[in-house]
């Protein structure tokens, strides 16, 4: 139930991952609770692996509980099995921003908690916009005065439009290059 923000983070740390995680977060526990892994009590999900094959069919869920650990060897034994033994056709890498406009420029700024986070759902997302930062050139600090007429970042500028939340930006890149999980 974490936020897409927490999220985020710990994609990045494991160097950036190629899944769709879901951040289980407003309305709290939703899609938990349709898995039967809300803990409702406490207000916590259960920790819980649940996984979805390309065809969007449960495949593979187990419970460790709350404290419990994740046996991580069976979860990748799992994972390759489903892998060696799926029939249809996979997606590909997103191309370059797909379903965002060729224009699509992420402007961020060095120690910005959210530029970093704009950061992570691009390569969380697998997408190949350019990114230009302000704290370190002073042409696309000025570019991004003259689109906006501020020079605040994080800022998506998508069809000479400046979107300047983290928020927004994410939701944004999410639903625009999101693919369906069931064909």
């Amino acid at each position: 139930m974490d936020s897409v923000y927490c999220h985020g983070a710990w994609a990045e740390q494991l160097g950036g991952i190629s899944m769709p995680l879901l951040a289980d977060f407003a309305p709290k526990g939703a899609v938990a609770e349709s898995f039967g892994l809300y803990l409702a009590e406490p207000g916590i999900t259960d920790r819980a692996t649940v996984i979805i094959d390309a065809a969007g069919i449960v495949r593979y869920a187990a419970s460790v509980g709350p404290g419990g650990k994740r046996d991580i060897e069976a979860l990748v034994a799992a994972c390759e099995a489903l892998d060696a033994g799926y029939q249809g056709d996979l997606p590909g890498p997103t191309p370059a921003a797909a379903g965002l406009p060729s224009d699509a420029t992420l402007y961020v700024r060095d120690g910005c908690m959210f530029s970093r986070w704009a950061l992570y759902a691009r390569k969380n997302l697998g997408l190949d916009i350019p990114v230009r930062n302000v704290s370190q050139d002073e042409a696309a600090k000025a570019d991004l005065l003259a689109i906006g007429g501020k020079v605040q970042a994080p800022c998506l500028v998508a069809d000479g439009q400046a979107l300047y939340e983290s928020k927004d930006i994410i939701t944004l890149l999410t639903a625009r290059t999101a693919k369906p999980l069931v064909p």
